[in-house]
């Protein structure tokens, strides 16, 4: 899973805990309705601004963390090849 795509499901799962909508929330950020689907569906590509400002009103934030490499065991080899 990418960095994108668990920001992404972070996020929709904090506003789901707290029973907000996307309309609503982007009511609330002054950010499009689209561009806060982009981020829950892992596809934004925007600014951090608006990364923090949808991550701030959901109460979380951006960190940095060291990068974690981790090599697939032979299990996942043949799936890591796979045509999506």
């Amino acid at each position: 899973m990418s960095a994108r795509q668990f920001i992404g499901t972070k996020a929709k799962e904090m506003r789901k805990k707290s029973a907000q909508t996307q309309k609503r929330l982007s009511e609330i950020t002054g950010l499009p309705q689209s561009t806060l689907s982009e981020i829950e569906n892992g596809r934004f590509t925007g600014s951090l601004d608006i990364m923090e400002r949808y991550l701030d009103a959901l109460g979380l934030q951006l960190t940095a963390v060291e990068k974690v490499q981790r090599l697939p065991d032979w299990d996942e080899l043949d799936t890591l090849f796979e045509d999506k």
